[in-house]
């Protein structure tokens, strides 16, 4: 069977390529190798609920923002969103609680609340941090890449903890080792509104799903790829699956699955350059351990927000294990039985905790159980508000996310090290293979993947491709061909453990 577009995986970036693709008449026909779509973000159903397996923080549905740009094209509507307010409140290691606002009087009255001894200071961080956000910082500021905590040098420890603790949730790593104009856009987004969707991230991803559909694309679920196949010039022509079968691409194959996974078995090893299987064992992502909650509706009436990030009491230095995101579906979908409301409790985990030997599944259970009781002890401990109006439904570790996603040790988005390398504008260094996806670059949350996947259909339609990988000194020289014609050369440092 023969497509103009093959996509494999069916993440939030893959069915925004698909669902763009074919709303603009182009024929194509996804492939997932679970019985539904959303990959990480499927929701996880038990006992009458229905959980969303993320933090619930998903900022940019605002009018002209990207969520909207992409359903202006599609033949359904967007899913139901609401904003929240606050977007989401810092408790800190004291018991203070600072709320992420978009008022700035607000905003930083709370701040200078908390911390009193450098609050000049962090109006001036804020500062630079909308600056940068906004494409205003000076010619000589862009010129070298620094890092968030260079620009906190001045500030308190608490304060440090304070904006440790936010990056490690929204870009997976800290301020010694976050670039600031990344982390700058982690602090200042979800300050420009942040929403709810109906039934979480697979709300967005089952409306994405029908907008597939309804435009005459194909989605074919429990169809598990194996690997690429090449025409006789090198292009990846069509991809072969578990089954046997063929589906050819006659313009392009876009992988939604992990870098690791697009290089590693999508293209496979002996295809993939030394230079970059050098790049890819140096990655490394985050796991996340997860609780699902039950809590009382009453209770949960009195929660000063549905999104708590809660530093464990007196932690003292940033420690990326010891810190919880508490997401409670909000009121108004509760995902839950009556009475009661779906609650996402997350916290880092290191995944080579989780894939060392274990001699039997009671090991396994064993480590759920000690970890389960950390965190529930921690829980009860920074939120003493929730008495005894809460339980735990299920839990979910590495191990369940390599179950369901085949993602390499479970790990779970931006890669840290070189990934942006392996794959710029969403090209490989094989002609007609594209990427996209939470590791395909330096994308923030769903709405980072979007925006990826809008300029991927861009490049796609354009004839992007052909992509040439070279080592230099200290990283990779990229060329990139459009339209058979070199247009671009970028040089990518990268750092290889």
């Amino acid at each position: 069977m023969v497509h103009e577009v093959v996509v494999v995986g069916s993440g939030i970036g893959g069915l925004t390529v698909a669902a763009l693709l074919a709303a603009r008449g182009v024929d194509v026909c996804l492939l997932e190798r679970a019985s539904q779509v959303g990959g990480v973000v499927a929701p996880v159903e038990s006992f009458g609920y229905s959980f969303d397996p993320g933090v619930g923080i998903y900022p940019c549905w605002e009018p002209e923002e990207i969520h909207k740009r992409v359903f202006a094209e599609l033949p359904v509507t967007q899913p139901d969103v609401r904003p929240e307010d606050p977007a989401y409140v810092v408790r800190l290691p004291n018991g203070v609680d600072v709320h992420i606002v978009a008022d700035d009087d607000q905003f930083f009255a709370g701040l200078q609340t908390a911390f009193p001894d450098c609050a000049d200071k962090i109006v001036e961080f804020y500062r630079q941090c909308t600056a940068a956000t906004s494409g205003l910082r000076s010619a000589e500021a862009k010129g070298s890449i620094q890092t968030v905590s260079q620009y906190l040098t001045d500030t308190s420890a608490s304060f440090r903890l304070f904006i440790d603790a936010q990056l490690q949730l929204l870009t997976q790593s800290s301020g010694a080792t976050c670039e600031f104009e990344r982390g700058a856009s982690a602090l200042t987004i979800p300050r420009r509104g942040t929403f709810s969707i109906q039934g979480g991230a697979a709300g967005l991803a089952n409306r994405l799903a029908d907008a597939i559909k309804q435009s005459g694309g194909r989605i074919r679920l429990n169809t598990p790829v194996l690997r690429l196949a090449y025409d006789s010039a090198g292009r990846a022509s069509s991809v072969d699956l578990l089954t046997g079968e063929s589906v050819a691409a006659s313009r392009a194959i876009i992988s939604n699955l992990t870098l690791w996974d697009t290089f590693g078995k999508l293209v496979g090893l002996n295809r993939t350059p030394l230079e970059i299987r050098k790049v890819l064992g140096s990655l490394k992502g985050w796991g996340v351990y997860l609780a699902y909650l039950g809590i009382d509706e009453s209770t949960a009436a009195n929660l000063i927000a549905n999104h708590i990030l809660a530093l464990s009491p007196d932690q003292t230095h940033f420690d990326s294990e010891s810190q919880f995101m508490f997401a409670a579906a909000p009121a108004w979908d509760s995902r839950a039985p009556i009475g009661k409301r779906a609650v996402t409790l997350l916290t880092f985990t290191d995944v080579e905790d989780w894939f060392t030997f274990h001699e039997s599944a009671e090991d396994l259970e064993e480590q759920d159980q000690s970890k389960l009781e950390v965190v529930w002890q921690r829980l009860h401990k920074t939120m003493p508000e929730l008495g005894e109006g809460i339980e735990v439904i299920e839990t979910w570790t590495p191990l369940d996310c390599y179950e369901l996603s085949r993602r390499k040790l479970g790990m779970i988005s931006w890669p840290r090290g070189g990934g942006a390398a392996l794959s710029p504008h969403g090209t490989t260094f094989i002609d007609n293979l594209f990427v996209v996806g939470d590791t395909a670059g330096s994308t923030l949350g769903i709405a980072g993947v979007t925006k990826a996947a809008l300029a991927l259909v861009r490049a796609v339609r354009r004839g992007v491709s052909d992509i040439h990988i070279e080592p230099y000194e200290s990283g990779l020289v990229v060329r990139m061909r459009v339209d058979g014609v070199l247009r671009e050369s970028l040089r990518m440092p990268v750092h290889v453990a």
